[in-house]
Formats: structure tokens, C-alpha cells, sequence
């Protein structure tokens, strides 16, 4: 086994010279004092004293020489790179001397010019996105028709066809006030809005009901004990299920945008017979259950989940008994209701993927949405 390299000069290692190693200061501390901007400099430090910088790179060859050779060489090349350290420190708080001062100057504050301490408010998205929905009815020919948030058990289940051993009326989705034998509940949908007016206005009728409603739901990402619904009504003699498409693929158009339209899927409510659970053309993928994730590469709708189709509500035909129960001749008259959530159409709209951000009272929220839709 050889021993150590006792003879070994370190002139010929190139990186280790003295004019090598002085050369490389030299170089730095010129780039350093060329820097202008805390940006230059900081490109700066990583060429001239980084870990691939030349004096790094010439401090790594010292472990190659032999024990009396290290120390010299250690010396010049340490002395070289406190140098540059010195000025590199130096020159960094001359830039950021010179920043803040042309901070100051840009950014300056006329701090004794009169400003409204009151912040501006916002009407909250629900309001307005209501009154948004009746306005595209009233431009239909259509009237807004309100009720009040506590009714009657008779106008809340009865006069719909909900029958006394309908699974609705039990505890588990109705709020009832005290005491019980006053049948008195907080409405569960606006439906009774709908049952009111057939009540006392003489057809043919055409009304939207918004407001609140009641159920005795969990409140989570998407469920809520109090929320929003809008009903359309229309009684008139020859109505159709066609009538019933066209209004609702108008009113998808309207909130959504061209080429959005509905389809009907056959379901079953006491109120309407038939009766549909109505889709909406998905407004991300406009249908066609992929999206363009980037770079010409297809994916699944994330919003759709890949069916092109987003649940929206309910529809049908009014059924005769509720006509009758409420006072409208079916063998003159036919109506279509239709019923979807405020709530949903607005998380939809906005991007809103928490259905609790809207009762939350953030005025982040009002500020953002409040103004308009």
C-alpha cells in the first residue's frame, strides 16, 4: 500500500493558485459592486459565492492536498472568500437602503385626504339572486307571489295532495310550533304560496314564489335547516308538458347561458302527475363530460362527475286534486309547477362549493357577490 502523496505541490492544482484564487475575488467583488438591484445582487451571490461558484469550487480541492499543504492554501482561499462574503453584505444594505427610499417615494400616502371610515356594503347574493330569478319571469308576463314563513298544516300538506301518513309530515323534515293541536308549521317549501293563489285569483295564473323554507335537515357542506326555493306556477286552459319544457329551458338560458338547456327524468310528487326531476346541460363541460385539463388532455368533468348533467329540481303537472282541493275546475283548467333550490342555482353561478358560506354573515361574501350577480 502506497503512502500519502508527501511531495504533492499545490501550484499545480489550477483552482488553488494564487492567481486563480485572485482572480475569482476579483471577479465577484466587481460583480458585486455592478449589482444594482436586490434581484442583481441576489443572482449575484449564487454565481460568485455559491456552491458552484469558483472559491467553493477551489475550496472543495483543499481536501486533496497533503497536511502541510492545506494551511496555506486554506488561508488564501478562506481570505478570498470573506472578502467577497464582506462585500456582498455590504452592498446589501446599500439596495435595501435605496429600495425602501424609493418606497417611500412611490408609495407614498396622502394620509390628510378626507376617506369614508364606513365601508360600503353589499346586498347579500340570496336577495339578489332571487330577485334576479323573478325579474326574468316578470319579463315573461309573470307575477311574484309571497306567503308567510309560518302556515297552516292544510296549506302546507293537505291542499297538495300530502296525505295525513305522508312521510314529510312527520318530525323528522317539519318544523311544527306549540301547541301541536294549532297544526301550525313553518313551510317546508313555498309550495303553499302556489295553493293561495289558486285560492283567490281567478285563473289563468302565472306566478314565481321565492322565499325561505324549513326543514329539519343537518347543517353541512350541503344540506341546511333553512334555505331558499323558488316555484313556478301556471294554470290556464290547454297547458302542457311542452309549455312546461320551453319555460324551463328559457329560465336555464337566462342563469346559465346560451346552449344551456333541461331534460325530464320521470319521478313522482304528490302535488303533479306526471311529475319529472328536472337536469341541467352542465355549464362547465356544456355537456360533453370531459374538460380540457391543459396541454390538449382530456378529463372527466369534475362538476358533472363525467354525465354531462347536473340535478336541478322538480316539475310536472299540477294534479287534479290539488286544483280541486284549491277551487280551479280540472276539466277547464291544466297547470305545470316546478320547484328548484335558490341556494344550489346560486353555488352553481358562483363557484361556491360550501353551501354554508352563504349564512354565515363573512362580508366577504356580500362585498364579492352582493352587488350583482
Amino acid at each position: 500500500m502506497s503512502g500519502p502523496n508527501t511531495d504533492y505541490d499545490p501550484v499545480e492544482v489550477t483552482p488553488l493558485k494564487a492567481e486563480e484564487v485572485e482572480a475569482a475575488r476579483d471577479a465577484a467583488l466587481t460583480a458585486i459592486a455592478a449589482a444594482n438591484s436586490l434581484e442583481e445582487l441576489k443572482q449575484t451571490r449564487l454565481d460568485h459565492a455559491g456552491d458552484r461558484s469558483p472559491l467553493a469550487l477551489a475550496n472543495r480541492e483543499i481536501g486533496a492536498l497533503p497536511p502541510a499543504a492545506r494551511k496555506e492554501a486554506g488561508q488564501r482561499v478562506g481570505k478570498a472568500r470573506g472578502a467577497v462574503n464582506q462585500a456582498l453584505a455590504a452592498r446589501q444594505k446599500v439596495l435595501e437602503a435605496e429600495h425602501e427610499a424609493r418606497m417611500l417615494v412611490e408609495e407614498t400616502v396622502d394620509v390628510t385626504l378626507p376617506t369614508d371610515r364606513v365601508p360600503a356594503g353589499g346586498r347579500h347574493p340570496l336577495t339578489t339572486g332571487a330577485e334576479y330569478i323573478a325579474d326574468i319571469f316578470v319579463a315573461m308576463g309573470w307575477e311574484v307571489a309571497e306567503g308567510p314563513l309560518i302556515e297552516a298544516e292544510w296549506l302546507n300538506f293537505d291542499a297538495l295532495n300530502l296525505g295525513p301518513d305522508h312521510p314529510a309530515r312527520t318530525m323528522q323534515d317539519t318544523f311544527w310550533t306549540e301547541p301541536a293541536e294549532n297544526h301550525v308549521v313553518l313551510r317546508t317549501h313555498t309550495s303553499p304560496v302556489q295553493a293561495r293563489t289558486m285560492l283567490t285569483r281567478e285563473a289563468p295564473i302565472y306566478v314565481v314564489c321565492p322565499g325561505r323554507v324549513f326543514r329539519t335537515d343537518e347543517y353541512d357542506a350541503t344540506h341546511s335547516p333553512m334555505f331558499h326555493q323558488v316555484e313556478g306556477l301556471a294554470i290556464d286552459e290547454g297547458i302542457s308538458m311542452a309549455n312546461l319544457k320551453g319555460t324551463l329551458d328559457h329560465f336555464a338560458t337566462q342563469m346559465f347561458g346560451e346552449g344551456i338547456v333541461t331534460r325530464f327524468r320521470p319521478s313522482y310528487f304528490p302535488f303533479t302527475e306526471p311529475s319529472a326531476e328536472v337536469d341541467l346541460t352542465c355549464f362547465v363541460c356544456r355537456g360533453a363530460q370531459v374538460v380540457d385539463a391543459g396541454d390538449g388532455q382530456l378529463v372527466t368533468c369534475r362538476t358533472c362527475k363525467g354525465e354531462g348533467w347536473i340535478e336541478w329540481g322538480g316539475c310536472g303537472i299540477v294534479n287534479p286534486r290539488v286544483l280541486i282541493a284549491c277551487g280551479v275546475d280540472p276539466e277547464r283548467y291544466s297547470g305545470f309547477a316546478f320547484g328548484m333550490g335558490i341556494d344550489r342555482t346560486l353555488m352553481f353561478r358562483t363557484g361556491l362549493s360550501d353551501l354554508r358560506t352563504l349564512f354565515e354573515g363573512d362580508v366577504r361574501l356580500t362585498t364579492a357577490f352582493g352587488s350583482e350577480l
